[in-house]
């Protein structure tokens, strides 16, 4: 079985791969190793899984098509997990052509990829809990209405999901899209919160804490991801039949993967604090532009479906995650 995965140097995209070809299957990754945070981490990720036999990596940027076209035309893939992305929400406030070329054209030029293919069985793809924007009612569902996000990176999000639908609808493409609920481990990325309250309380600096800490967030552990992600990579979802002929539904299907239990920013920083044995200094501020104070996930058709809930408890999480830290960044110095 060969799975692309791109993105393969972020987060995600490492832990899957490592998941993968553990499960015995061949694994490729392109990246294009940008600098929008430590691409010392992306390559020790990479130094991490180049040693194994089963996996190939590519040197590539998204937004080249015709780069992307030589790829699904030299190579058969029966899986496409599309993991690389501009992420943030802030960035996308000052830097918003980087949302456009990564999660816009190179999007459509994975969809091409695959909708050209003999061989692809499934494309799944990363989408965001920031599509649920300013929505009030919690938790939130795939059902729910999305038109009214807070920040350009959530609008890429949403229309990575009107993009993948109409190939599904025009090209019988199997496609499922991923709302990601902040997800948080081993490896993780060094821009998103929980990083930088453990680097800060590290160094004895203080951290700055938005909403005054009222935000809450359905922290995810990275390996219940992971988890989720193989479950719903081998279900692809079909078009209902009706007499052996395909009718009306688009293969096409949405999910939600978070952990269904949100907590206060403060709690959070709580259960840091406990993990690393030291108290934070706490410079409490108003909420940023395109932030929203509260994700709360719905899993109801994930455990329904492929019959997983995440369920990592956050001070089992976190413990492994300073854990990693200590000892990469001990052995970095």
């Amino acid at each position: 079985m060969r799975v692309l995965i791109t993105g393969v140097a972020g987060f995600v995209g490492f832990h899957l791969a490592q998941r993968l070809l553990a499960d015995g299957m061949q694994v490729y990754g392109i990246d294009n190793l940008n600098d929008y945070y430590d691409v010392q981490l992306k390559h020790d990720r990479l130094a991490q899984l180049k040693p194994h036999p089963q996996f190939i990596f590519h040197f590539l940027d998204l937004s080249d098509h015709q780069g992307v076209a030589d790829l699904f035309q030299s190579c058969s893939f029966d899986y496409v997990v599309n993991l690389a992305a501009q992420a943030g929400v802030r960035y996308s406030l000052t830097n918003p052509m980087a949302y456009v070329d990564s999660n816009l054209v190179g999007f459509v030029n994975i969809l091409e990829g695959c909708r050209h293919s003999d061989s692809i069985q499934h494309l799944v793809y990363a989408s965001s809990s920031s599509v649920y924007g300013a929505n009030k009612k919690i938790p939130f569902s795939t059902s729910d209405g999305v038109d009214h996000p807070v920040s350009l990176y959530a609008a890429t999000k949403k229309a990575n999901e009107l993009m993948a639908h109409t190939y599904s609808h025009l090209y019988h493409l199997p496609t499922t899209g991923l709302r990601f609920f902040t997800v948080y481990g081993p490896w993780g990325r060094p821009d998103m919160a929980y990083f930088k309250f453990v680097k800060a309380l590290e160094a004895g600096q203080p951290i700055d804490i938005y909403n005054f800490g009222e935000m809450q967030r359905d922290f995810t552990y990275i390996d219940d991801v992971i988890e989720g992600v193989v479950r719903v990579m081998q279900h692809p979802p079909s078009s209902p039949l009706k007499d052996g002929a395909e009718v009306g539904k688009a293969p096409y299907k949405l999910y939600n993967i978070g952990n269904n239990k949100p907590v206060t920013l403060i709690r959070f920083i709580e259960v840091i604090e406990q993990a690393l044995g030291k108290e934070a200094k706490k410079n409490l501020l108003p909420m940023q532009p395109g932030d929203v104070p509260i994700t709360y996930a719905d899993v109801d058709e994930l455990v329904r479906d492929v019959e997983f809930k995440p369920d990592t408890p956050l001070e089992l999480g976190i413990a492994r995650f300073v854990e990693w830290y200590r000892e990469y960044y001990s052995s970095a110095s």
